[in-house]
């Protein structure tokens, strides 16, 4: 049964990456002004791996949420003061929150913890099942325990750290907006006008559809803005590791790889979990 959940999840999303230009020596993808259909690169957030939230209630995966970007947001205090005016990363971040509604009592509370218990942060690069690179992003008060953790975590699910996985990964910005009546085409084109890279069709934690324009990190903020002189609806803006190097899974594989996700994220110290994982049959012929 999750084996069917997680293929029909996958084969419902699409990405999109831009044509390098044939003058370019270098494929470097911000460097073009047009799309075309190409196998999926996946970010952390893709559809496929939302399929461990449908083994949980509800009400299990929104307390999980609510702690994950209570950590997120102390991350980005201690980064950026707790001035949203001043901290873009704090901005994007309570704006998600709202959009998510989580209490305001628990927002406060966060940015004030963060003050006094700062933390560890931290970035686990391992590899997991059929050799998918995975980023671990923990936020803790005992790295030798939050490190023996993950370790035992990644033995168990058939993975195990390692350095390197990093390089399967470009940080970038990406801009979720509202899918709406918005069709394929129209967000390819919309993804052009606005200097985009690519654009991804996925769906949120309410399983409602959501756009993702994926750009450099430096363009977007002009990326959201232009998508908003265009009639779109953005909800939200942030940095994210996007794959470059997806690595394809069978089925079985899969399965073993959802459970090692959702063994990460049930983790008290684990803040986000990045993937390059891709479902095998969407390269079948």
């Amino acid at each position: 049964m999750l084996g069917k959940m997680m293929l029909r999840a996958v084969t419902q999303t699409a990405r999109l990456s831009l044509v390098v230009h044939s003058r370019c020596q270098c494929p470097v993808l911000h460097t073009c002004r047009w799309l075309h259909p190409n196998p999926a690169l996946w970010a952390g957030h893709n559809k496929w791996s939302k399929v461990k939230d449908i083994k949980i209630p509800k009400d299990a995966a929104r307390a999980r949420m609510i702690a994950k970007y209570t950590m997120m947001i102390k991350i980005a205090v201690r980064e950026g003061g707790s001035n949203p005016e001043f901290n873009v990363a704090l901005a994007q971040l309570l704006e998600q929150c709202r959009n998510k509604n989580l209490p305001k009592a628990t927002i406060e509370g966060a940015i004030k913890g963060a003050k006094s218990k700062p933390g560890l942060q931290h970035l686990y690069e391992a590899a997991g099942p059929g050799g998918c690179r995975l980023l671990v992003e923990v936020l803790t008060d005992n790295n030798t325990r939050s490190h023996q953790e993950i370790k035992r975590i990644m033995t168990k699910h058939g993975g195990a750290l390692c350095e390197g996985a990093r390089r399967n990964f470009d940080r970038k910005g990406v801009v979720a907006a509202s899918r709406d009546e918005i069709t394929y085409e129209k967000a390819l084109e919309l993804a052009i006008e606005a200097g985009a890279e690519d654009v991804l069709e996925t769906e949120d934690e309410e399983e409602t559809p959501v756009l993702q324009f994926i750009c450099d990190t430096a363009s977007m903020k002009a990326v959201r803005s232009v998508l908003e002189t265009l009639g779109v609806h953005t909800l939200s803006a942030g940095l994210e590791f996007v794959s470059h190097t997806p690595s394809l899974l069978n089925q079985a594989q899969l399965e073993t790889a959802s459970s090692l996700l959702e063994a990460l994220n049930d983790c008290p110290d684990v803040v986000r979990v990045w993937d390059n994982i891709q479902a095998q049959s969407q390269h079948s012929h």
